[in-house]
């Protein structure tokens, strides 16, 4: 099957992007200054990311909430109108079978899910329908992530009213007189905003925010690189049907009367982790000498198998190698000393705590 175009393919090729298949999709995993240029300037400023990849879908219609809350440990009720909640459809062995957006706006549930995981995610909702709930899968919108310091004043200078706009709400914006529906969230760590704009403005949009010189156009590759040292999960790395939300660190993404009323997919083993404390945990990962190391070495104290790195690599911001990984919960305090093993050799790494680099969200 040939990978599918987001509507900005023809963008990426004309700015020089290196394209690479990912999730069914051609994608842009860098330009031509590369992946640490990229990720340094949506630190110091901001970075544009096109994620038009991912799943937009909006449920309607009395009992949306209820289905929703079938499928996630998430208070749907609770969600205010023109709010944004982080959250996680489980299977019933309290494993992450994706984790997703959730906004109330405009009448409607409005869903944002991983592209890896997109046909997943549609059955699933699709299995649980009601006939009172009306699903759509939004083909016609593109969404695009603009990510750094920078990113609020490059808005507000094409005509964006950010006035009262935090972290984690979401509103309809006119920028640059094109209407969009906007979210202040992201994946990188930094203050930025989720741009979800009709597919046939997106090559406008994405134009008249690159010609701003705060803007780096950014690929896949920063984006990784970012969201690692922000202590971000990935689904398939950090996340999967084995891992639970605790051992994650999630456990803000377990809404309180949720919890109390057990009531949601895998509460048992889940609600056990969160009482008594789960075997194994999340962490970051130091590594010592320069040399990264990569997703799948196992990880040792004192010989024994204690773990395993889950997402390794370059982090440029640190300058440095820097890994997440699992470790027995015993040994998940920050400065313990491990060996990270892959095909015989052995590097020092030491644990610590995440983010690796501190987030800056905008919360008031």
């Amino acid at each position: 099957m040939e990978p599918r175009r987001t509507p900005l393919y023809d963008f990426h090729l004309a700015h020089g992007a290196r394209m690479v298949p990912f999730a069914g999709w051609d994608m842009p995993v860098q330009y031509a200054d590369g992946i640490k240029a990229e990720h340094l300037a949506t630190r110091a400023a901001a970075g544009l990311f096109d994620v038009s990849h991912m799943a937009q879908i909006s449920l309607s219609g009395q009992g949306a909430g209820a289905m929703l809350e079938r499928l996630t440990p998430t208070d749907i009720d609770a969600i205010a109108d023109g709010r944004v909640r982080y959250s996680l459809f489980l299977n019933d062995q309290g494993g992450v079978l994706d984790d997703l957006m959730i906004a109330r706006h405009d009448n409607q549930l409005q869903l944002v899910v991983n592209a890896g995981r997109a046909d997943h995610d549609i059955d699933l909702l699709r299995a649980s329908l009601e006939e009172s709930v009306t699903m759509e899968v939004r083909t016609d919108l593109a969404l695009l992530a603009l990510q750094g310091p920078s990113a609020a004043a490059v808005l507000q200078r094409l005509g964006a009213d950010l006035d009262g706009f935090v972290f984690m709400q979401i509103r309809d914006i006119s920028i640059a007189g094109i209407s969009c529906t906007v979210t202040r969230s992201g994946y990188t760590g930094e203050d930025g905003f989720e741009i979800s704009v009709p597919a046939e403005n997106a090559r406008k949009l994405a134009a008249l925010l690159a010609d701003d010189a705060d803007v780096t156009l950014a690929g896949l590759g920063a984006r990784d690189t970012l969201r690692m040292e922000a202590g971000l999960p990935l689904w398939g790395h950090e996340l999967d049907e084995t891992i639970n939300p605790v051992a994650a660190g999630l456990r803000f993404a377990l809404s309180k009367r949720r919890r109390e009323a057990a009531d949601f997919p895998g509460a048992g083993p889940i609600m056990t982790d969160w009482t008594d404390g789960a075997s194994y945990l999340l962490t970051g990962l130091l590594p010592q000498g320069g040399r990264p190391v990569r997703d799948g070495a196992e990880l040792t104290h004192d010989g024994t198998i204690i773990g395993k790195v889950t997402s390794g690599g370059f982090a440029p911001t640190l300058d440095a190698p820097a890994a997440l990984g699992f470790v027995d919960a015993a040994l998940a305090v920050p400065g313990t000393e491990l060996m990270a093993v892959s095909r015989g050799r052995e590097t020092p790494v030491m644990t610590a705590a995440l983010p690796l680099v501190p987030h800056r969200y905008v919360r008031s």
